[in-house]
């Protein structure tokens, strides 16, 4: 798995890490079952701190994408639907769009409920 993030980009390294992590299972290079990188070795690679990464982690934990376990590192859940990863991708992305012309929770929110019942 590639992991890349940009200290330039307005996106915190934490959310990019966990970007990588549901492109991954969204375009199948990442599979349910599979073992993320250590923290420490993926801290190493990318020159970030160790809780930068396992701060991404927890995001992708939070979402119901891996599983944390101590000792045991971080694992794909089993039965992940790629999808899922994708639209969670998507709506991180509408999320940081949204943020970026002010538009607050509750707007948000009715644009998506308005999207969803219709034209």
């Amino acid at each position: 798995m590639l992991f890349r993030v940009d200290p330039a980009r307005p996106v915190p390294l934490a959310d990019q890490i966990a970007a990588c992590v549901r492109r991954g299972i969204a375009d199948g290079t990442v599979r349910p079952g599979e073992r993320l990188p250590p923290a420490r070795e993926l801290a190493s690679s990318l020159d970030v701190s160790i809780h930068t990464v396992l701060a991404g982690y927890q995001h992708l934990r939070d979402e119901g994408m891996i599983e944390l376990r101590r000792g045991r590192g971080a694992t794909v859940r089993e039965g992940l639907r790629a999808d899922r990863a994708a639209v969670l991708d998507l709506v991180h992305d509408l999320v940081a769009a949204a943020r970026r012309i002010d538009l607050d929770d509750e707007e948000l929110v009715e644009l998506v409920r308005h999207a969803a019942s219709g034209p």
